[in-house]
């Protein structure tokens, strides 16, 4: 995601210095160059070693010393690729409003080309003063990406508008503005999880589906910039910039797909749909006492056969296959029989591959072109791998091209 990039990670006096840690991690995780940058203030709420051991090399500090360059702020900001400071006090985002150069932090932003992103974090008062109000203004319109505090818990015990954003959001947003944005204006939606059919008030029929590899498709094409839509089953909170339609049954599933499909460019059926429900479900509790009852089943709809069947010129439909055997044939079959552009293969018996596993090892078969095998990897860049696919079949390229 972030592989090459370079990026001074800033870390001013606030109570959230803290999550600058998480951030670092998150950001070399994503294969980023952290390169972290801590004020005399940030030094009261997080110790230089810590932040040193996670991000990728030790906290700089002095404006006037440093091992290799006697102007360590102009080599830092020429060399970087992105400036994220987290979190901003008002100190600091006063100072770059008005290009006051007081450490290494304010000269680097101010010595820089690179693209800059800011994330306030204060206390309510503070983030509703005008005079704060005004400099984030000022810093919008000059191209500044600011990242919005959150609502939450603040120091002190306080409730209110100033809690730093979540460092995934973070993260997200960076990865956003570094990222391809061969997205941009494409509207998405993504189904994720698995059904659960009703057999009474407290049982249901389900599978093992997490969702997680939807929820990572989900979140790499809002990254690209896409207005993404997920209906899922499963009690996950929506990546950053993503609508979240909550579902349950196959009906419910095949409703708000249909809805979403009806205007969206692209659609990602990722979501384990139960091919069998009760036809009778029980009002109540069904009891032991009664005896073992008889369950009658119909099929569920076949939600991707319907999409296939009301797709649109220019639609891309995507489905997925998860098998135990004969995962191509059966991929195959699938990709010619619901009339889908893309198919994503795997075999759920494999170690490591599937259900509630963080990775995924997954083949893409498109009509007319060679199987593309992914080996074992991370869910995310399994949906990397999945979009880049969408993109050219956007683009009419061929995966071999």
């Amino acid at each position: 995601m972030l592989t090459g990039k370079r990026i001074v990670l800033g870390v001013t006096g606030g109570i959230a210095a803290y999550k600058a840690v998480e951030i670092s991690r998150r950001l070399v995780d994503a294969g980023a160059h952290v390169v972290p940058v801590m004020t005399a203030g940030a030094e009261h709420f997080l110790g230089r070693t810590t932040l040193s051991a996670l991000a990728s090399e030790p906290v700089h500090t002095d404006l006037w010393q440093h091992p290799t360059t006697a102007i360590p702020h102009t080599k830092l900001g020429q060399e970087a690729d992105l400036i994220l400071v987290a979190p901003a006090t008002a100190r600091i985002i006063a100072a770059y409003r008005i290009g006051l150069s007081t450490d290494l932090l304010t000269n680097t932003l101010l010595a820089t080309r690179a693209p800059v992103m800011i994330c306030p974090a204060m206390h309510t008062e503070m983030w509703e003063h005008p005079s704060v109000v005004d400099n984030i203004a000022v810093l919008r319109d000059r191209g500044v990406h600011i990242v919005d505090p959150d609502e939450g818990r603040l120091a002190g015990g306080d409730v209110g508008a100033g809690r730093l954003a979540d460092p995934e959001r973070i993260v997200a947003e960076a990865i956003g503005l570094l990222g391809p944005r061969d997205l941009e204006g494409v509207r998405v939606v993504v189904s994720a999880g698995g059904t659960r059919e009703p057999i009474d008030a407290v049982r249901v029929i389900a599978n093992r589906s997490s969702g997680k590899q939807g929820y990572a498709i989900a979140a790499e094409a809002a990254a690209r910039g896409a207005e993404v839509t997920l209906v899922s089953t499963v009690d996950l909170p929506a990546p950053a910039g993503v609508r979240l339609v909550e579902v349950d049954t196959a009906a419910a599933l095949q409703s708000a797909m249909h809805a979403a499909a009806d205007t969206d460019d692209v659609v990602v059926m990722a979501a384990a749909v139960a091919d069998f429900r009760p036809v009778r479900p029980a009002d109540g509790k069904l009891k032991k006492r009664d005896g073992l009852p008889e369950i009658a089943l119909e099929p569920t709809p076949d939600i991707l056969a319907g999409l296939g069947a009301a797709k649109r010129p220019g639609q891309v439909l995507v489905g997925f296959a998860a098998e135990t055997d004969d995962l191509l044939a059966n991929a195959a079959a699938k990709l010619a029989a619901k009339h889908l552009d893309l198919v994503v293969a795997n075999d759920v018996s494999a170690p490591g591959v599937g259900f509630a596993h963080d990775t995924n090892a997954v083949t893409l078969l498109r009509p007319g072109a060679e199987p593309v095998e992914i080996d074992l990897a991370s869910k995310r860049d399994v949906a990397r791998a999945v979009i880049n696919s969408i993109v050219d079949i956007r683009r009419g390229t061929r995966p071999d091209h």
